[in-house]
Parts: structure tokens; sequence; C-alpha cells
């Protein structure tokens, strides 16, 4: 994962150039050279104030890491949650943009051994899965337990304590997340 300053802003500008692009504005080229090491999953996120406007990832890489921000900014600009209020070109300067760089998501036999805040987590059974990123429990101040509920619930559309099914896989992953404030 990049973890320096200047790999940190590339990205948020090829993401913001993206978004640009994606939603009709003209934008030259950005520099990619830092972005085309590997990667593994990522999700980006845009927010007006404290308000989400749209949030969408995936677990794995979609080609080089270039490739997959592109794939999940133009994946969260049209997050299917708000279909009857998108992001527009309008909008897009004073919405702040945040990428959480995933690491692989692990499987655990100890699902209440999480630490929210720092770990992530996915539920999975069968075709059907629900994930939230590692700040979604630091932020409402979830426990161990209750983060997992929410997941299967909320996310997966399972029974809260699906995830003490055997048949349901739970498993976690870290994720480095940074941002760029809306001007």
């Amino acid at each position: 994962m990049p973890t320096s300053l200047e790999d940190r802003r590339t990205l948020l500008a090829f993401c913001r150039a993206v978004s640009r692009r994606t939603l009709g504005i003209l934008e030259p080229s950005v520099d990619r050279p830092a972005l085309e090491q590997a990667g593994d999953g990522a999700f980006v996120t845009y927010y007006r104030g404290r308000r989400l406007r749209g949030c969408m990832g995936t677990l794995a890489a979609i080609g080089n890491l270039a490739d997959t921000i592109e794939h999940v900014t133009k994946l969260a600009l049209a997050d299917p949650r708000f279909t009857s209020d998108p992001i527009t070109a309008g909008e897009l300067g004073r919405l702040t943009v945040e990428i959480s760089l995933l690491t692989v998501p692990t499987p655990t036999d100890d699902p209440l051994g999480l630490d929210p805040g720092r770990h992530g987590v996915v539920v999975r059974r069968g075709a059907r899965s629900g994930c939230f990123l590692p700040k979604v429990a630091s932020d409402r101040g979830w426990s161990a337990e209750e983060f997992l509920r929410q997941c299967c619930e909320s996310k997966a559309g399972f029974a809260p304590d699906a995830w003490c099914d055997p048949d349901t896989e739970v498993l976690l992953f870290e994720a480095e997340s940074f941002r760029d404030e809306a001007k």
C-alpha cells in the first residue's frame, strides 16, 4: 500500500480527475507512475460535510492500483443508494473524497476478536455478502458484536446473529484511509 504523502496526493488527484471526467468535465490526463504498482482492494467515499454521498469499492484489485481506483471511483459516483440524488459535476468541488486501501480479507475463527476501528469486516454466505470499512465501527461507537450484527443485518440482509452460524464466513481486513477535504 502506498503510504507516503506524495503517493496519497497522487491517488487523490487521480481520483478527483477520474471523477471530473466521469461527470463530463474535460480533464487532462493525470500522471500515473506511482499508481502502476499492484494493490489489493479499495473503496472510494464521497462526503458533503458529514453526510455520505457515495461509497463503493472492491475487496480485490482490478488490475493495478490505478485501474482499481478508477473502477471504484466510477462505482462510488453511481452508488445505487443515491440514484434519486446523484453526485453532480457542480457539486464535486464541494465534496470530500476519501480513499481506503485494503489488505486482503482473511477468514477468522474468532469474529469477536476483531478490533473495531482497526478491522473491517466481511460476512459471506453463498452468493450474498456484506462489508463495513473499519471506520464505521469507530464512527458509531460499536462493539465488535454490534459491528458484526449490523453488517449481517444492514449490509448482507442476514439475521443479525448470522455471524455465529458456521455456514457464514467472517473475514477481517485493515484499511489505510486518507482524504482530500472539500475546497
